[in-house]
């Protein structure tokens, strides 16, 4: 039978040494306020201590004084293993200066651990990772000198290689939820997402563990059954925050949670909410991310099902919606939104006007049978062979998300990312692509420092692959990148040759990139 308790009680049930997994898409449906409490107690009595955190994507509020990222910097945490880091600045500086444990895998895979333990499986067999940076054949997940567990081991079944991932065993399971009925029934009616309470909750039972749950209200009436998100018999502890916030320190948005069904016509208003991610979200529109959304936009077809995702290609979203597309399409979001329009920024997860959210690991599945047709993804670099670099730079291991699991598994990818960075301003004067300022960081290299997409793995599986940056567009050849089209104004020697330190093929039937916004 559950309790009903403060954020302090609650606190006081984790124990030293204990694993918490962790129910959180980065902002979205974060228990911050368990968290808050969590490391109020650590402050005032250096306990609990030596925790493990568990999470299949991440679990911050992009900014260290928010959720884990208090009690992480002070010493609470002895290992993290996530998907995604990028919304934990100080977990992701402990771990950078081998302060403390952190191991990266895929998020969908890690989603399919946490459900495998929920029935005591050992783990997942898969070939995502395969010849990834994850694979320990090249890597592994460790993210430093400290990181020596073992979560992933190359085995062989029926004569095919696999990647066996380990599964998980929970102590203590940290989710928000909406409300708890008298049964202790757990809705998520105002949620974005659901990422998947229900399987960390088995999973923290099967393991003997406590089930804390924080939610915005009591209701006195009983759940209609198919809204129960947790069953009450899970749940050992409830936590009512009436403050608590949809997305962290924003209003409520019923076009997030399904509350209102968003018609194409008004994606433009709801999508002018919401900012986009990192620092696109303070300053005016980029105008190479927007050539090359709109070039990107140019890939969709009619009755496509799409992922995009985070950072340049955010901009790809809007830009179908511009060009009339949105009705044809089928956009989803890794967290398991279906239908609607994909939200950005701190809000990246959530899905403006969804027709269905489902869980994380369920939409990993779909992805993962080949349910999606074409995906953006963005890359911190990419090599002369093709491969892409998106999850990890020298001091920054951002985490690869689901970026594995999607590239491993789409028949066509759309890489969005600029030629260079840091300092790169274009213009567009009468149809012709200017480049006023040259980027500081060659985002095109000979060799990637780690892969997170592997050509040699595309060719194999015979995926079409694409790069599209705002002066020119690559293609994966047999041999690596070969350039097919190129801007408008843009010298293809001056341009883009003299600026690789590899050589890249040229298409013989070169075409002239379109650039239209």
């Amino acid at each position: 039978m559950f309790q009903i308790m403060t954020p302090q009680e609650a606190a006081a049930l984790v124990r030293d040494g204990d694993t918490i997994g962790i129910n959180a898409f980065l902002s979205l449906a974060n228990p911050s306020r368990l968290q808050d409490a969590l490391a109020a107690r650590y402050a005032e009595s250096g306990h609990p201590n030596g925790l493990t955190l568990y999470c299949a994507s991440g679990f911050g509020g992009w900014d260290e004084r928010l959720c884990a990222d208090p009690y992480i910097a002070a010493g609470a945490v002895k290992s993290i293993v996530a998907g995604h880091f990028m919304s934990m600045p100080a977990a992701l500086r402990m771990i950078s200066e081998n302060k403390i444990e952190g191991y990266n895998m895929p998020l969908g895979v890690m989603a399919q651990m946490q459900r495998a333990a929920a029935g005591r499986q050992p783990g997942v067999y898969t070939r995502v990772g395969l010849n990834l940076f994850v694979d320990p054949r090249l890597e592994g997940p460790g993210l430093n000198e400290r990181s020596k567990e073992t979560w992933v081991k190359l085995v062989e079944v029926d004569g095919e290689e696999l990647l066996f991932y380990r599964a998980p065993k929970f102590d203590v399971a940290f989710i928000r939820g909406t409300a708890a009925d008298p049964n202790g029934n757990i809705t998520f009616d105002k949620e974005c997402v659901t990422a998947d309470a229900l399987s960390l909750a088995q999973a923290t039972k099967a393991n003997g563990g406590r089930v804390i749950v924080q939610v915005e209200s009591l209701s006195p009436v009983f759940t209609r059954p198919r809204n129960v998100i947790v069953p009450g018999v899970l749940v050992d502890a409830v936590v009512v925050c009436p403050d608590q916030h949809q997305i962290i320190q924003t209003d409520y948005n019923p076009s997030l949670s399904g509350d209102i069904h968003v018609p194409p016509t008004h994606m433009d208003y709801w999508m002018g909410r919401l900012r986009l991610s990192g620092k696109r979200g303070e300053q005016a529109a980029n105008l190479s991310h927007e050539i090359i959304g709109a070039r990107a936009a140019k890939e969709l077809r009619a009755g496509d099902v799409v992922n995009i995702g985070i950072g340049i290609p955010e901009t790809v979203g809007p830009a179908a919606a511009r060009r009339g597309l949105l009705g044809s399409l089928t956009l989803t979001v890794e967290s398991g939104g279906i239908g609607g329009l994909p939200a950005p920024g701190l809000a990246f997860g959530a899905t403006i006007g969804a027709d269905v959210i489902t869980d994380t690991s369920q939409q990993f599945d779909f992805y993962d049978g080949g349910g999606l047709d074409i995906c953006f993804m963005g890359g911190f670099e990419v090599g002369s062979d093709g491969s892409v670099n998106a999850h990890r730079l020298p001091g920054r291991p951002a985490g690869i998300g689901g970026f594995a699991n999607i590239t491993q598994s789409t028949g066509r990818i759309v890489f969005c990312v600029n030629f260079t960075a840091g300092g790169l301003e274009v213009a567009v004067e009468d149809g012709k692509l200017r480049i006023l300022r040259e980027g500081r960081v060659r985002k095109f290299v000979k060799a990637v420092q780690s892969v997170s997409f592997s050509a040699l793995n595309a060719r194999r599986s015979g995926q079409r692959v694409l790069y599209i940056t705002e002066r020119c567009v690559f293609r994966l050849g047999e041999r690596g990148l070969e350039i097919c089209e190129i801007a408008p104004g843009v010298d293809l020697r001056r341009d883009i040759l003299d600026l690789l330190d590899f050589d890249a093929a040229v298409a013989t039937d070169l075409k002239t990139m379109e650039i239209a916004l």
